[in-house]
């Protein structure tokens, strides 16, 4: 946020700026609003409500029941992805399958794809891919593709290697999802047991799968252990704040749990919140105009 101040000092010393944050833009929102209120004049956040005050290891703990409430979800309105999961599963541990890129897919990255179950279209996307799986008894060419297509942390490197460390406020992380996803069983998957996807998550393995992340695992490990993390937010500065906050709270966002942000809302002065299920995450993506419009008459009629 000091970048974004030097820049805003540099172009338009004299203006205050309006800030918009979707998902982490939001945390970065709170944190501006922290270290440099008196050069706001509005901020508009959709999904994006920091959990202030809670470890990285709450926020796992609950963020994988959310990822726990998405999969019954799909397999409730799909029964028939279940066994066709179970045996791409079975498969992948039974059989070396390479993506066109080379890398070998394993049920671990498979898990994987349900990174985007908590964004709107996706239990649909998941489930046409589920469908073309096979040919026969061997994986189609086409479904290979489209894991490959889907898959961001080869293209996305940064996301992966400093994911975790947006929680990370005075303490290591060490890897903090896989640890908690060791106590849930049912996401942690075995030959016999029904497959599960995952979410959000970073874990170590990744490191030495992925092939574009194979040259930052030093670096990530080193991340994952640093413990001299500085303050991300100042909740004194967040409980006297006159800028006008609007957001956008989705009560079944899966990457962003609701009753953190609740709490965080409870001591952010001058904020309004519009609490909807109506959307997923990524609700600016899927319907800007009625969001960003509900929003800016938050803020802008009071």
């Amino acid at each position: 946020m000091q970048d974004a101040e030097f820049i805003r000092q540099e172009l338009s010393p004299n203006h205050r700026w309006s800030l918009l944050g979707q998902s982490f833009g939001g945390f970065c929102c709170l944190t501006y609003l922290s270290l440099f209120p008196d050069s706001l004049r509005e901020v508009y956040i959709t999904g994006g409500i920091a959990p202030i005050g809670r470890s990285a290891e709450e926020v796992y703990r609950a963020t994988y029941q959310r990822v726990a409430d998405k999969n019954r979800a799909f397999f409730a309105r799909f029964p028939h992805a279940q066994p066709i999961a179970n045996r791409l599963a079975n498969h992948l541990h039974q059989h070396d399958v390479r993506l066109p890129n080379g890398q070998r897919l394993t049920v671990e990255q498979f898990q994987q794809q349900g990174l985007d179950l908590g964004a709107t279209g996706a239990f649909e996307e998941l489930y046409y891919l589920l469908e073309e799986a096979f040919i026969g008894d061997k994986l189609s060419p086409a479904f290979l593709y489209q894991v490959q297509s889907m898959q961001p942390f080869n293209t996305n490197p940064l996301f992966a290697i400093l994911h975790e460390a947006i929680y990370a406020e005075g303490e290591a992380t060490r890897w903090a999802a896989a640890r908690v996803r060791e106590a849930l069983p049912e996401l942690n998957w075995a030959p016999g047991k029904d497959f599960a996807f995952t979410g959000e998550m970073i874990f170590p393995w990744m490191f030495e799968q992925f092939r574009e992340l194979l040259p930052l695992k030093e670096a990530a490990h080193l991340l994952a252990n640093k413990a001299d993390w500085g303050p991300l937010y100042d909740p004194a500065q967040l409980a006297r704040n006159q800028v006008p906050v609007a957001c956008a709270v989705y009560a079944e966002d899966m990457y962003v749990e609701f009753d953190y942000s609740r709490e965080t809302l409870r001591g952010l002065g001058s904020s309004r919140a519009w609490i909807t299920n109506e959307y997923e995450h990524n609700g600016l993506r899927a319907d800007g105009e009625v969001v960003l419009d509900k929003l800016i008459a938050l803020n802008r009629d009071r």
